[in-house]
């Protein structure tokens, strides 16, 4: 990709509010948070909802100890970034499945949130570090899909009962996918906040072998993408604007047009 070749996100409209669904305590510390910092200190509501709280993902403590340790490390890590709404779910760490209840969880999350956008991971297969992980992919599409069903006042109805009006955000974010249309410049502050917020998972950092420290990891995928954005430290991401007409239905007005003189 070309230096410079991705445009800056949200150059002319910024959102007020944007909801984070990952699946894990730590994912969206790995270079996305910087963005979320530059958005905080830019005025945005931030939220984070996780569908786990990543208690498998400790060999060598017990899941109950793990799930405490890891909400803890959470909070502290979305703190350092400005975010301080941060809600888990129940769901199993590592069996994630896409189910009807999962998408329902999710949509009342939209709903109760409010997002004019909603940041998720990406669901493919093979996403931008290689081989993506089944809890992001489920988690990924399940939000996807739960975008859509927060909009619909007649998909999950019981949620009209709890005064929860339909809410359809302009936005989908995606972070981690290989095709990105986007970038946000996080260098200087925004990167410095970033790596703080991944610094906070300290313990179960330690328990990877071999991981990088969190300034070393950090500073060099922010640099890669940086390239396309042309600055020093940048974040890429692939973005849909919900609201407006699919691409091929703008082609096709154009060749309509073009046709008829």
């Amino acid at each position: 990709m070309a230096p410079g070749a991705l445009p800056p996100l949200w150059q002319d409209e910024v959102p007020r509010r944007v909801l984070c669904v990952v699946a894990h305590p730590d994912d969206v510390e790995y270079g996305t948070s910087a963005a979320v910092a530059l958005w905080t200190a830019r005025g945005v509501e931030v939220a984070y909802l996780l569908l786990t709280k990543g208690e498998a993902g400790m060999d060598a403590s017990p899941p109950e100890r793990t799930a405490e340790l890891r909400v803890q490390e959470q909070l502290e890590g979305s703190r350092a970034v400005g975010v301080t709404r941060v809600e888990f779910l129940d769901y199993p760490d590592g069996v994630l499945e896409h189910t009807l209840a999962l998408r329902h969880d999710i949509a009342r999350a939209i709903r109760r949130h409010q997002p004019d956008a909603v940041l998720v991971g990406s669901w493919e297969v093979e996403f931008v570090a290689g081989l993506n992980q089944a809890d992001h992919r489920v988690a990924g599409l399940a939000a996807l899909d739960a975008v859509r069903d927060a909009g619909n006042r007649w998909v999950f109805p019981d949620l009209l009962d709890e005064g929860l009006e339909p809410w359809s955000a302009r936005w989908l974010v995606v972070s981690g996918d290989a095709r990105p249309t986007h970038g946000v410049d996080v260098t200087g502050e925004p990167l410095e906040r970033g790596i703080l917020s991944l610094e906070a998972h300290r313990q179960y950092l330690a328990g990877i072998p071999g991981h990088p420290p969190p300034r070393a990891i950090l500073t060099g995928i922010t640099a890669v993408q940086g390239r396309a954005l042309g600055v020093a430290h940048a974040v890429l991401l692939r973005v849909w604007d919900l609201h407006a007409p699919p691409a091929i239905a703008l082609e096709a007005q154009r060749a309509a047009r073009a046709a008829t003189g």
